[in-house]
């Protein structure tokens, strides 16, 4: 009987939603985290008679036909695109991004990765580093009797010293920005690496070309709803136990058919 085949493709599909929903929820504090939407596709379907085809001899048109639909598939789990909140937290590294664009990172590897997490740290050597200890790209440094630094919008970095009335430039930051942002690959630690699907990145001085400018002293939260993601948390597992209770009409069914003499 498909009607078993087909509700257990439907509790697989619910099952991923509440999977995608609970990274979600979990994510809730992560600086600059989008949340994920999970998007099905309908299976194939079972053509008994196909709508247009001639149903008699005397040319009849089927207006319609016969399809069976066999179940659901997923079709792609995607980053909802959206700013988040700024939190103010005061430090002179941390900065937020108002608009679009990604921090750029440089990974071991030398390969580049990109991030909206803007809670960056100094290393030992003064570098500006995430909080897994990548560098920041394009390279900046800050000297070690800096006694504060400041970052405009532009993405300049200034460094404040006790014996210098005016500061000292150390670098700019830029930012990245990509014709398809949601086909980017995450790897974990708020980091992305492009695809094929992204495209190449896009990169240029913050406030310039379309891409956002900085600001420091905040980060960006967030951009999931609770009230949003425990609605659909619901509606998912109604779902999985509509799908159950198809599983168990059907198992009756076979089981009245078996006991037929």
């Amino acid at each position: 009987m498909r009607a078993l085949t087909i509700a257990a493709t439907g509790m697989s599909a619910q099952q991923m939603r509440v999977e995608t929903i609970s990274n979600n929820l979990a994510n809730m504090n992560t600086t600059g985290y989008n949340a994920r939407r999970a998007e099905f596709a309908d299976l194939h379907y079972q053509q008994h008679s196909r709508a247009g085809s001639i149903s008699s001899a005397d040319g009849t048109v089927m207006p319609t036909g016969v399809q069976l639909g066999l179940g659901v598939r997923p079709a792609s789990v995607t980053m909802e695109l959206a700013q988040g909140s700024l939190s103010q937290t005061g430090g002179d590294l941390d900065v937020a991004i108002e608009g679009s664009g990604f921090i750029e990172i440089t990974l071991p590897s030398g390969s580049a990765a990109y991030t909206r997490d803007g809670g960056l740290k100094r290393s030992a050597d003064g570098q500006l580093v995430n909080s897994d200890g990548y560098p920041v790209a394009p390279d900046i440094t800050i000297p070690s009797d800096t006694r504060s630094v400041s970052i405009n919008g532009n993405g300049e970095v200034y460094a404040h010293f006790t014996d210098q009335v005016a500061p000292q430039l150390l670098g700019q930051f830029t930012l990245s920005n990509f014709t398809n942002a949601k086909g980017l690959e995450a790897i974990g630690g708020n980091l992305f690496v492009e695809t094929s699907a992204s495209g190449p990145a896009i990169s240029g001085a913050p406030g310039e070309d379309g891409l956002g400018t900085l600001r420091q002293g905040y980060l960006e939260n967030s951009s999931v709803d609770a009230v949003r993601e425990i609605t659909e948390l619901i509606e998912a597992q109604r779902g999985y136990e509509l799908n159950a209770k198809v599983i168990t009409a059907a198992d009756q069914m076979m089981a009245a058919a078996a006991q037929v003499r």
